[in-house]
């Protein structure tokens, strides 16, 4: 029986996945955006069996993203191995909106993936999606795409020139600096949007992989050869080694930003991120995922999806030996260690016991309520992937406020424009309630409904909460004890907003959705929410 690879590899929130191969090891390095702790790593031993492993920018001196706004953040890290050493490059950005990126580019290093990670040297800061290629004299070369500000490129909208083609410049390990000329070496094609640089060599050739198309459905995974590093680079035959462009019907859209992998035995694979969008609208609720394609060199020195073609496959062969074991369908957590389960994250501060605490009290989760919900300075929100279109997601929380500044609970969150929210909170009429709080996008203004006024009046004590998401709906649920009926609370929601898609659309923002707890406390009291577990289901 022929082993299979299951596409995407790593669902939910993980795009623009670099490979790096040591030895029978496979790793896997993906953006993280604004979500805390940096960068997120996946192991593997076969290429069909994924589990994470570290977030290697975890400490202030690392990353700081406080004020960063969404979507801004880590962008595009590559992981490399040479010299005994993990090489870690990435960006942090700090602007989106507007003509200016403002894309800062370091290197960490590290012995081994899940050991402690290095502090940042700093690098540059002429665009984004940083890589490092190790040639096979000893010299590093650094690449990045160069932003241009003195176009009509904005936030929502990117036009071509904006993306100025691909830098390449040496990095001395030495010095820890780049020494030399920069070199422009990669205008891209006409498809443009050119960003996404990786370098291999093979067979006395530099083959340069580059994403294409922006973050959409016209992605494209751009393949290029030189015989010297700095170029001339010529377009392969096909242009695209990867992408979904032109074909909508594909299972894998929004296909590109990817890298090259060889196995021990030398089968070719090729990273690529990808979106399953959701009729009838084609809203990628999971987010930008990460999949893999295998490849053939043909005789003609040039890379190919073994398929033949460039659209990917949902299903491709796997080396053999290997089966897939399936993750569970339910997750459980109780709280009950001293660490954060490794599923979850939070938001752009690298202060964690500021907005939460897992030893104040045992068994339990506290989140202190700081700024409000879509804060991008300091909010308590812990939260995880959404990893399937269907799922139910449930917690309790014991909260007493005593204003209506002081809300927390259950949300399905993108960012501060794209969320839902199922908080406990005080009404000067009512007392303790439970009320919906709900932002449907970024256009025309990014302000709050409220779908259930005031809300419903509930007992003292902990409640507990629920959502299930089915597809593009949402339905939010409450009850007082564990021996109460699930009452639901609210209508049905569009859960479709929650995606890169929603809101302002295509190119307004790219990370994912998140399911999870929150506070906020606007009136400064700092007042502290108790979650006593959270459970995640996927739905059939």
């Amino acid at each position: 029986m022929v082993a299979t690879i299951r596409n995407p590899i790593l669902p939910g929130f993980n795009p623009d996945p670099s490979i790096c191969r040591v030895g029978d090891d496979y790793y896997i390095a993906t953006s993280t955006f604004e979500w805390y702790p940096g960068v997120q790593i996946h192991h593997s031993r076969d290429l069909v069996n994924w589990r994470l492993v570290r977030r290697p920018l975890e400490r202030a001196s690392q990353l700081d993203m406080r004020g960063n706004p969404d979507s801004c953040g880590v962008w595009a890290p590559c992981l490399s191995y040479s010299d005994g050493l993990f090489w870690l490059v990435y960006t942090d950005v700090k602007r989106f909106d507007g003509n200016f990126k403002d894309a800062h580019n370091y290197i960490v290093t590290a012995e081994a993936v899940e050991a402690t990670w290095s502090d940042p040297v700093y690098v540059n800061s002429s665009g984004f999606d940083p890589s490092l290629f190790h040639d096979d004299d000893g010299r590093k070369w650094f690449l990045n795409m160069q932003w241009n500000h003195r176009s009509e490129s904005f936030g929502g909208a990117p036009k071509s020139p904006a993306f100025d083609g691909i830098l390449l410049q040496e990095w001395d390990e030495r010095t820890r600096r780049l020494v030399g000329p920069v070199k422009n070496i990669f205008a891209g094609s006409s498809l443009g949007l050119v960003e996404g640089p990786h370098l291999f060599k093979r067979n006395g050739w530099y083959y340069l992989t580059t994403a294409e198309g922006g973050t959409g459905y016209d992605h494209a995974v751009t393949m290029a050869r030189s015989r010297t590093i700095d170029g001339p680079y010529e377009l392969h035959p096909n242009t695209h080694l990867i992408t979904s462009k032109d074909h909508p019907e594909a299972a894998l859209q929004r296909a590109g930003h990817g890298q090259y992998v060889e196995t021990p035995d030398g089968q070719a694979y090729h990273t690529h991120l990808c979106g399953r969008p959701l009729p009838p609208k084609r809203r990628c609720t999971l987010g930008r995922e990460t999949a893999l394609q295998k490849c053939v060199w043909r005789e003609d020195g040039w890379l190919y999806l073994e398929n033949g073609g460039t659209v990917p496959d949902a299903t491709v062969p796997a080396p053999a030996g290997t089966s897939f074991v399936a993750q569970p369908g339910v997750v459980e957590t109780d709280f009950d260690e001293a660490e954060l389960p490794f599923e979850f994250q939070w938001l752009r501060t690298p202060v964690a016991d500021r907005i939460f605490s897992l030893t104040w009290r045992e068994g339990h989760l506290r989140l202190f309520g700081r700024e409000s919900i879509g804060s991008w300075f300091e909010q308590a929100l812990v939260a995880r992937r959404q990893e399937h279109h269907s799922f139910r997601a449930e917690t309790v929380v014991e909260f007493a406020p005593e204003t209506y500044q002081q809300v927390a609970g259950l949300t399905l969150y993108y960012n501060r424009h794209k969320f839902h929210a199922l908080g406990v909170t005080w009404h000067e009429k009512l007392g303790r309630v439970v009320t919906i709080l709900s932002c449907p996008g970024d256009f025309p203004h990014g302000r709050l409904e409220f779908p259930v006024g005031s809300g419903v009046a509930v007992p003292d004590g902990a409640i507990h909460l629920a959502m299930e998401v089915r597809d593009n709906d949402l339905q939010f649920f409450w009850r007082a004890t564990a021996r109460d009926t699930w009452q639901a609370i609210g209508p049905v929601l569009d859960a479709g907003v929650v995606s890169d898609e929603g809101g302002r659309g295509e190119h307004g923002s790219f990370t994912g959705a998140f399911a999870g707890m929150f506070a906020f406390d606007t009136s400064g009291s700092a007042l502290p929410a108790d979650f006593d577990h959270f459970r995640y289901q996927a739905l059939v």
